[in-house]
């Protein structure tokens, strides 16, 4: 299944690049697509004035540029007689430079090392968290020691029993439609997890005595239970009977809070990769991650593809 036509993979020069570089390579062949590579350099300070030897800022930064375009060279190399990749040094901070780019070439992947791998337990940092919460495509953060190939790949969708045709639901298609298309490909397993909850358990507590309540929490359960089962026949529909029965997903029903439980699950499961959705749920004009899901992010050790809804708008305008 082809996904994705032009891909781009932005340099980060604080962590090993290999892996991460080799991921997009690999995605770019195994769905035909262009692939870029670009770095991006702060721009010199206005008030920087003469440098020592009479140079000035202007040179400085075509020095720069110079310098990160031989990096990115280097870092292409081994790959130049599989696939044909463009360079290009942009000026600017990261993520504005990044997501201007995507707007101004349509790129629909965005692939990137992790800034942070050994920063506690926060793998992502403030370019990373920026690209997750205004970039138009998804965004791929990968681990310097990422595995060259995945054994476990989480697929986090939610579901609101009581919207079923609304955008949350494109999304989860979505992220169902790029787990399964990558575990495939990898020969990895597949795994879709749905956290749920009880939200008035507390309140008919309050009002009912213990059957009452047990019969809420089940009804509950059983909503949430019908939609994803319903999900999981939507993801069989999508790829067909035949890739369904190869692939097997195994279907994860958990109740609990998501932030907890995400990465709880992930950590049980030893995932390699997390599919998730960034967006909020409610605020359609401030489209940008949800608090949940950036608690979430903070706390996984994994990589992360991270998916916006069809229709999402990024804050972020090309240079007039």
């Amino acid at each position: 299944m082809k996904l994705f036509k032009h891909i781009l993979y932005v340099s980060e020069v604080s962590v090993a690049q290999e892996p991460s570089i080799a991921r997009a390579v690999s995605v770019a062949e195994n769905n035909q697509a262009n692939l870029t590579v670009i770095d991006v350099i702060p721009a010199p300070t206005a008030g920087i004035g003469m440098l020592p030897g009479g140079h000035t800022s202007a040179e400085l930064q075509t020095a720069m540029v110079s310098e990160r375009r031989k990096g990115l060279e280097s870092l292409v190399e081994p790959y130049k007689e599989r696939l044909s990749i463009r360079l290009e040094v942009l000026v600017g901070k990261t993520y504005l430079e990044v997501i201007r780019a995507i707007l101004r070439h349509k790129y629909d992947l965005l692939i990137k090392p992790a800034e942070n791998p050994n920063f506690i337990e926060r793998l992502f940092g403030s370019d990373d968290m920026q690209l997750l919460r205004n970039c138009p495509c998804p965004v791929w953060l990968t681990r310097s020691e990422d595995k060259s190939d995945y054994a476990c790949i989480l697929a986090a969708v939610d579901i609101d029993p009581d919207m079923l045709d609304e955008p949350e639901q494109n999304l989860n298609r979505q992220i169902l439609e790029l787990s399964s298309s990558l575990a495939i490909s990898k020969f990895a397993s597949l795994n879709v997890l749905h956290v749920w909850d009880a939200p008035f358990e507390k309140k008919v507590r309050s009002w009912s005595d213990s059957e009452a309540v047990l019969a809420y929490v089940d009804g509950e359960r059983s909503r949430h239970e019908s939609a994803f089962t319903r999900l999981g026949k939507q993801l069989r529909d999508q790829i067909g009977t035949e890739a369904y029965a190869h692939l097997s997903p195994q279907f994860h029903l958990r109740r609990g809070i998501p932030s907890r439980v995400i990465p709880q699950t992930v950590k049980e499961l030893e995932a390699d990769l997390v599919v998730m959705g960034t967006v909020a749920r409610t605020g359609i004009a401030g489209w940008l991650i949800g608090n949940t899901a950036e608690s979430i992010l903070e706390q996984l050790q994994c990589s992360v593809l991270a998916v916006k809804p069809s229709g999402f708008i990024s804050p972020v305008k090309l240079a007039e």
